[in-house]
């Protein structure tokens, strides 16, 4: 294997590795030890370094270099990608699982908008883009980056409801009871017009910039030129 890729695969499992560790068993002795502003001046440190050791590594990879799913890997790619979208701008407001002020209250509230989706849809947003990088099958590093963030979005969503049960209590119980860790993918259609909206310029958006950024014509702009 080419260093370049044995090096991504090394910061890939950083990147995972020191989010889990960090987010769960060693979090609360090391609040114990920095306190709460301490422990996220470190945690920010090794999650900025991991991920600049992964861009270079990246960059450094080879491009291409499989066979690739052809144009309906290019399709369904396409597709995913608006979904993974509205998940994630949708998880930005109102967010129980966001350590914010209030979240406790957010919890008891009935869920809205891609929460009635899933209780994690910033996570299978994620989960959505990884996925259809993964489907095309372009590049080993891209396989790589993209299975360390299906790794981390899925599982750390599972790992999300157990921490969040034991700080949050009753309220993310309460939670989990009224939403649905798997998507209920017919409720993602009544998540708000305004917010699809968004997600398409959004989409054309970075469909279009993906071609200035990494040289491949992605999106709608694959036919479109």
């Amino acid at each position: 294997m080419d260093d370049a890729l044995i090096s991504l695969l090394a910061a890939s499992i950083a990147f995972v590795g020191t989010h889990f560790a960090l987010s769960h068993p060693l979090r609360a002795p090391l609040v114990g030890i920095l306190g709460a502003t301490g422990f996220m001046a470190v945690y920010s440190l090794i999650a900025a370094g991991c991920m600049a050791w992964m861009y270079f590594a990246f960059v450094a990879a080879p491009a291409g270099g499989l066979a690739t799913s052809g144009e309906v890997g290019w399709i369904v790619a396409t597709v995913l990608t608006l979904p993974a979208l509205v998940l994630f701008l949708g998880s930005l407001k109102g967010n129980p699982a966001l350590p914010a002020p209030g979240a406790e209250k957010l919890a008891m509230q009935r869920p809205r908008g891609v929460f009635a989706v899933t209780r994690h849809p910033m996570m299978w947003g994620f989960a959505l883009w990884a996925l259809s990088h993964i489907l095309l099958l372009w590049s080993w590093r891209t396989m790589i980056v993209a299975g360390a963030i299906l790794v981390l979005a899925l599982v750390g969503a599972h790992m999300q409801d157990r921490k969040k049960e034991a700080l949050m209590g009753a309220a993310w119980k309460e939670w989990e009871a009224k939403t649905s860790y798997w998507p209920r993918w017919g409720k993602i259609f009544g998540a708000g017009l305004l917010l699809w909206a968004i997600a398409i310029a959004a989409w054309i958006g970075i469909s279009y910039w993906h071609v200035s950024a990494a040289g491949i014509p992605a999106g709608v702009f694959r036919w479109l030129g």
